[in-house]
């Protein structure tokens, strides 16, 4: 296919179908980059990352689009309204999906000041600066153009042993975390409604996946036990979540990006409920099936049950029946065809995790308060 190039970006002609030129904010996490690998290799789309490169972000989960004509990277903290306005006014992005934030409850419990500053006061600048963005489009750009805020389940609380989140559900959350999310969620329903902005907002369960950092549980199983570490599982294991493949997620947010709702919320989950010690149980089993020689199997033994975490919810479990009647979104991966294929990218990757490892994070036990 032929591209043509617009305002410096390399882009399909519309003839080929309507292309968008994106900023996509956190684009060097977890989730930020599986959404620009999607629209890369499966969209005509332009892609802007702007990311702070934080000790989660990590540029070597791009590699694979890094030198594609259509992706570039802008290392800015949102925070820096001033310069983020520039940036916005150079490129002229169609959208904004906005996926920069402090993201693991553990570290929130030891540091909440930064999520407040990320998450709360972050998403406050980027709000304002693309407001002032938004009101110097024309007519037409400016009514196709759209904020996408992406958020959690977190922020609704804890579920007991019945019942599913809905986007009309309460929020209650619970720790630092969650509740600056919370936060976050309110400012960006706050400017559609005062100011007219064009929003539409997700809230997701569980991700897991390739590239994920390994702070978060399942690649902290994973690395663990094949180094022969304790699994350390809080309490006795029996907190719930629903488990999102992190290539469903990103595929479920484009589709909202660019079919959803102006104003509306939708809620993206795996239909996986797991409790954790399943979890970690069917991790060990996939790591004897696929380590059969390993010196640490059944690597069930290294697991160690720890002090529980301050304020752990019992269970998040999404009702993504909103997404599926109204956009026709369905999880592809089942939780045993994810998880087998998330370890068997670890056990394939171990470059890229023993890199993560040797900077800012070792397996050390975080959220202790």
């Amino acid at each position: 296919m032929a591209f043509l190039r617009v305002d410096g970006w390399l882009v399909a002609p519309q003839s080929q179908g309507k292309y968008m030129k994106l900023i996509i904010t956190g684009g060097a996490g977890f989730i930020g980059s599986a959404v620009i690998r999607h629209l890369i290799q499966n969209t005509q789309h332009a892609v802007l990352n702007l990311d702070k490169l934080t000790y989660a972000g990590n540029l070597e989960s791009l590699t694979s689009v890094a030198n594609n004509p259509r992706y570039r990277f802008a290392q800015l903290d949102i925070g820096d309204k001033t310069s983020v306005q520039t940036l916005l006014m150079d490129y002229q992005p169609d959208a904004i999906m906005h996926l920069a934030a402090e993201s693991h409850v553990d570290r929130s419990i030891d540091g909440p000041a930064d999520f407040i500053q990320t998450n709360i006061v972050g998403t406050y600048s980027l709000l304002e600066a693309t407001r002032q963005y938004w009101l110097s489009l024309d007519s037409e750009k400016k009514a196709h153009f759209r904020f996408h805020h992406v958020s959690t389940d977190e922020v609704y609380g804890s579920l007991g042993t019945d019942g599913l989140f809905t986007e009309t559900t309460a929020y209650q959350p619970n720790s630092p975390y969650s509740a600056s999310k919370a936060s976050s969620d309110m400012l960006v329903r706050a400017w559609h409604h005062t100011y007219g902005l064009p929003v539409v907002t997700t809230n997701c369960s569980n991700n897991y996946g390739a590239y994920q950092f390994p702070e978060k549980l399942i690649p902290l199983m994973i690395l663990n036990a094949l180094e022969g570490k304790a699994l350390p599982v809080y309490g006795k294991g029996e907190n719930i979540r629903d488990w999102l493949y992190v290539d469903d997620h990103a595929r479920a947010l484009c589709l909202v990006l660019t079919e959803g709702k102006i104003g509306e919320t939708y809620n993206i989950g795996g239909h996986n409920e797991q409790k954790n010690i399943d979890v970690v149980h069917m991790i060990c089993d996939l790591l004897d099936e696929l380590r059969p020689n390993s010196p640490h199997k059944p690597h069930k033994q290294l697991i160690k049950y720890v002090t529980d975490r301050p304020g752990h919810d019992l269970r998040y479990a999404i009702d993504a029946n909103k997404i599926k009647n109204e956009l026709g979104w369905i999880p592809e991966e089942t939780f045993e065809t994810g998880l087998r294929k998330t370890v068997q990218w670890y056990l394939d990757n171990p470059n890229w995790w023993q890199r993560v490892r040797d900077g800012s994070y070792r397996g050390e036990r975080l959220g202790l308060g």
